[in-house]
């Protein structure tokens, strides 16, 4: 008997599609399962691209240094090491994580004296990263560990100061000097002077980077310091500002009130996939899979693109942005949340 014998219409084909949609749709405790499949590190292939990191990093410094070659060349020298610092970054962030290394005391000893390096000390990096893993996208307490986010009625509620504290710290001025502003200041200044029996490794990075840029400069003069040291850490403080920045604060970004928060929601809506070429994918050490590592962050960096393609609800992330300039105005113009309109919205 036919469907149309007893008066039913039979459904086109778009309706059996989202029909199957709902049949299949998983809940979020076996997306999170899913995912553990590929939390599963090959140490070899970790000290593989831990070594070659850091064996590219130290050599385009050094050969960076060489007052002997023309001025163009160590400043391509130097732009390099600075993206290389930032893939240094992720391994150093993923070993935090314990998903790669985890329990080596060479690759402790290794990473915790690269965070002191790159003034992200041990410290006060697990205290705010962890916090902000665990509270992402909620309105109250999402500034630890990440950029503080308003609504407009608590935009208009707020001091002048504060409004004026609150612009700073999103303005790409600040960003763009991530270097002094969100690292030096924010990382180890105001950490150590919060608590400073609690962060004192945050004063050793301050005067482990002093002493590395002033005896450069004093020893073998400025331009040693500058192409070695200085500009690759600028160059890499300053991109990293910004890619915190724009991993939660992109015009698809979906913030949750405390009451209704879940932690997977808050990772497939709050949290980008910054789309880039393979070339910035590897100094970026894959972090533009966010939403793959808001899920789980035990899942190694080099296995991130293996997760989001094989996991469905991985696939189609609901907030995509790049590293081209409209992209980064657009990220820019998102400053406060809206629960009413339900969206990222520019100041009044």
């Amino acid at each position: 008997m036919s469907v149309e014998s007893i008066g039913v219409m039979p459904m086109n084909v778009d309706a059996r599609v989202e029909l199957k949609a709902v049949e299949t749709q998983r809940s979020e405790q076996e997306i999170l399962k899913a995912s553990n499949v590929f939390a599963r590190e090959d140490v070899g292939r970790s000290w593989f691209h831990v070594v070659s990191t850091f064996v590219f990093l130290l050599g385009c410094q050094v050969i960076a240094a060489q007052g002997s070659l023309p001025w163009w060349t160590r400043l391509a020298l130097s732009v390099v090491a600075g993206l290389l610092t930032i893939r240094a970054f992720i391994l150093y962030h993923d070993f935090k994580h314990g998903s790669i290394l985890r329990g080596s005391k060479l690759g402790k000893f290794l990473m915790d004296g690269f965070g002191i390096y790159v003034l992200t000390p041990s410290k006060v990096w697990t205290q705010t990263h962890n916090y902000h893993h665990a509270h992402t996208a909620k309105i109250v307490g999402s500034h630890v560990g990440s950029y503080m986010m308003l609504t407009p009625a608590m935009w208009q509620a707020a001091t002048p100061r504060q409004r004026f504290m609150y612009r700073l710290s999103r303005h790409p001025l600040t960003i763009a000097f991530g270097y002094l502003t969100v690292f030096i200041y924010g990382f180890c200044l105001a950490a150590f002077v919060r608590n400073p029996r609690k962060n004192p490794d945050s004063l050793v990075a301050i005067l482990v980077q002093a002493a590395l840029v002033v005896g450069l400069w004093f020893y073998f003069g400025f331009a040693v310091a500058f192409f070695s040291v200085l500009l690759p850490q600028l160059i890499a403080h300053a991109l990293g500002a910004y890619l915190f920045y724009a991993q939660h604060n992109f015009p698809d970004a979906h913030v949750q009130p405390r009451e209704s928060w879940t932690f997977v929601r808050a990772s497939l809506e709050s949290s980008s996939f910054i789309k880039l070429g393979p070339v910035m994918n590897y100094f970026t050490g894959n972090i533009g899979y966010h939403h793959v590592h808001h899920l789980n962050y035990r899942i190694p960096f080099y296995r991130l693109p293996e997760a989001m393609e094989a996991i469905p609800e991985l696939r189609d992330p609901r907030g995509v942005t790049t590293l081209t300039w409209k992209d980064i105005a657009a990220c820019f113009q998102q400053n406060l949340w809206d629960p009413e309109q339900n969206r990222m919205v520019p100041f009044p």
